[in-house]
């Protein structure tokens, strides 16, 4: 007997709706790397979908990975706004593990690597009590602070990971200082050529984390 259109049309919008519920069900699965940062990780002076982040997201989609990064990053951020956002990302989120890329700011205004310091503490607990692990990045910032503050502030991050047991990184923006094609006209912040090279640069010290 031949079946009804109508009821073809009706077993064809059973079978999509299975199929997108399932890619929603892979989505759901992945797991999520948080990454709590600044400028440098939210595409400062470009597109979203021309940052880093976004490009390593692309990456990661191609490859079939069960990663995913959800970017928490915001222009102008420091420790002080990162830990007062962190509680409520975290009570929404479902973070797998937690990447710190901020202080570079905090440098820039001449906080107290005290201070500094005491946030990062904070951050890093609310995620342990929570058992997410942590990676920090080592934040350097221009030399015209002086050696001695300068000192002080890369010492924080060194501290703090070995205090917390935390992951250090080496900051990404640092390779490509050097080559003023790879940075904006402020000499801070990586230009839309850097992304790509941050991108392959990054999934290579996050191969760590999603081999865990």
């Amino acid at each position: 007997m031949n079946k009804h259109p109508i009821y073809i049309l009706f077993l064809s919008l059973i079978a999509l709706t299975s199929t997108s519920f399932s890619a929603l069900a892979n989505l759901s699965a992945k797991h999520s790397i948080l990454l709590l940062g600044d400028s440098v990780s939210a595409s400062y002076g470009m597109k979203q979908n021309q940052g880093w982040v976004h490009l390593l997201n692309e990456q990661l989609i191609t490859q079939k990975s069960a990663y995913k990064i959800t970017n928490a990053s915001i222009s102008g951020e420091t420790t002080t706004g990162g830990l007062a956002r962190l509680p409520g990302i975290l009570a929404k989120e479902k973070v797998d593990h937690l990447v710190i890329e901020l202080g570079g700011n905090d440098g820039l205004r001449g906080y107290s690597p005290k201070k500094i310091k005491n946030n990062l503490l904070q951050m890093i607990k609310l995620a342990q009590e929570k058992n997410i692990p942590i990676t920090l990045y080592q934040i350097k910032i221009t030399p015209n602070y002086g050696p001695r503050y300068n000192k002080m502030f890369e010492q924080v991050f060194m501290d703090v990971a070995a205090v917390t047991n935390s992951n250090l990184l080496p900051f990404f923006v640092e390779p490509l200082i050097t080559d003023p094609s790879l940075m904006q006209e402020d000499g801070i912040h990586p230009s839309i050529k850097a992304q790509p090279i941050i991108a392959e640069f990054v999934a290579k010290q996050f191969q760590q984390i999603m081999e865990k």
